[in-house]
């Protein structure tokens, strides 16, 4: 029978919060490029993504126990622990969505457990062999694979394409992307809920509530699923238009591509117990999938924000949670602090957020377009254009290139 501590209770409930922090900033990886290319209504996207996660969270449980029994020396570990590091994932996950920076939920709590374990315990109480081959390998493959991957796979369904009637190879394409968004949402149920679950699993073993080694309990499983949807059914609409937006035009055969591809790498980690940032995977495909259309353009200002972001993530976090753990250390009245702290903070983000709000009804609303970078250029220079064929070419992606079809000319500029 599992027995509960007031503090044992807290980082449940705050473990729960971050799910549902997760389950918003990270809809976007399943359904930003769903929606910005119109294949389903905003309101009807995450509402579909919401119960695939929850789907998925009952599939696996194999990084959930990456987390509760591999990252860490769950011996030295104390239930104040486990509370400092969710408040550092909890508020930098809060801080990008404001920006609507898509970075990783799932390193901002690796981040926050390191931080706050080696305030706490030292150096010698994080697994480096883990770290290493489970999260860090993983953060630095997923994008790469996944780009590479969407950027075939559009060559080839542009390729294949090329004699199709324009309008039904689309119409069949937004199906398509259907499809695999909902796939994508079934994927990160299977990794992002799961980390959460392993989270709340290693507080049991901490606080004497669970014995070593154990699998998460059921209800563990079920609150973690049911939070993470309720957070993806709230819609991150302002990552979402970064995602689907920001970065690149998508149409729906790149939105096809470049889902398909993340969903592979997402689910073929999950199977081998990495905790792998799905918001990574995503993002490499989604810029993937935008260098593969020939004329397509990577928004790279914007992509170098969020390469820094990616950066930071790990590092901020785990300072955040080592300054939290020792203020913790003070007892009952620094876990009061802290607690105090975060809710305060969470309270005026979200005041802020309100100043410019992003939501259902505008989240396809974009400003001035960002011009074509050298590399977008060097490689639409070196792509030979489809024989016989502007199919792929049919709507100019920026306004630039609109004035210049429209304007006479005898030469062509690929």
């Amino acid at each position: 029978m599992e027995s509960f501590s007031l503090i044992l209770a807290i980082v449940v409930v705050t473990a729960l919060a971050f799910d549902f922090t997760n389950g918003f900033h990270d809809t976007a990886n399943a359904m930003a490029t769903t929606i910005s290319t119109g294949a389903m209504r905003p309101k009807v996207a995450v509402a579909m993504s919401a119960v695939l996660n929850l789907v998925g969270a009952f599939l696996s449980v194999e990084v959930a126990n990456t987390i509760s029994k591999g990252l860490v020396d769950e011996s030295g570990i104390r239930p104040e622990v486990i509370f400092a590091a969710l408040v550092g994932a909890i508020l930098w996950n809060l801080l990008t969505w404001l920006v609507g920076l898509p970075s990783s939920s799932s390193h901002a709590l690796m981040g926050g457990l390191i931080g706050a374990t080696i305030a706490s315990a030292g150096v010698g109480a994080v697994h480096g062999d883990v770290l290493v081959t489970k999260v860090l390998i993983p953060a630095i493959a997923a994008p790469l694979v996944a780009g590479i991957a969407a950027l075939l796979a559009t060559r080839l369904t542009y390729s294949l394409g090329k004699k199709a009637d324009g309008k039904a190879s689309e119409k069949g394409y937004r199906a398509g992307q259907i499809a695999s968004a909902g796939l994508v949402s079934l994927a990160h149920g299977t990794n992002d809920a799961q980390k959460t679950m392993g989270v709340i699993t290693l507080a049991l073993v901490a606080g004497g509530a669970v014995a070593p080694d154990s699998d998460p309990p059921m209800w563990v499983i079920l609150s973690a699923g049911i939070a993470i949807a309720l957070g993806t059914y709230l819609g991150g609409w302002r990552i979402i238009r970064t995602m689907g937006k920001g970065l690149t035009d998508l149409r729906p055969q790149q939105g096809f591509a470049a889902q398909t591809s993340a969903a592979t790498v997402i689910l073929a980690s999950s199977h081998l117990g990495f905790s792998l940032s799905t918001t990574h995977s995503v993002s490499g495909s989604v810029m993937g999938a935008g260098l593969g259309r020939k004329g397509g353009v990577v928004r790279w200002s914007t992509a170098t924000r969020m390469f820094v972001a990616w950066g930071l993530t790990l590092p901020a976090a785990a300072l955040v949670a080592a300054l939290a753990e020792y203020v913790t250390g003070f007892g009952s009245w620094g876990t009061a602090v802290v607690a105090v702290f975060l809710v305060a903070s969470s309270a005026a983000i979200w005041k802020i957020s309100r100043r410019e709000v992003v939501d259902h009804t505008n989240v396809n609303d974009t400003g001035e377009a960002e011009p074509a970078g050298v590399v977008t250029t060097a490689m639409a220079a070196v792509t030979p254009p489809p024989a016989g064929t502007a199919t792929e070419d049919a709507v100019p992606s920026f306004p630039a290139q609109a004035a210049a079809e429209r304007t006479p000319s005898t030469t062509t500029t690929v």
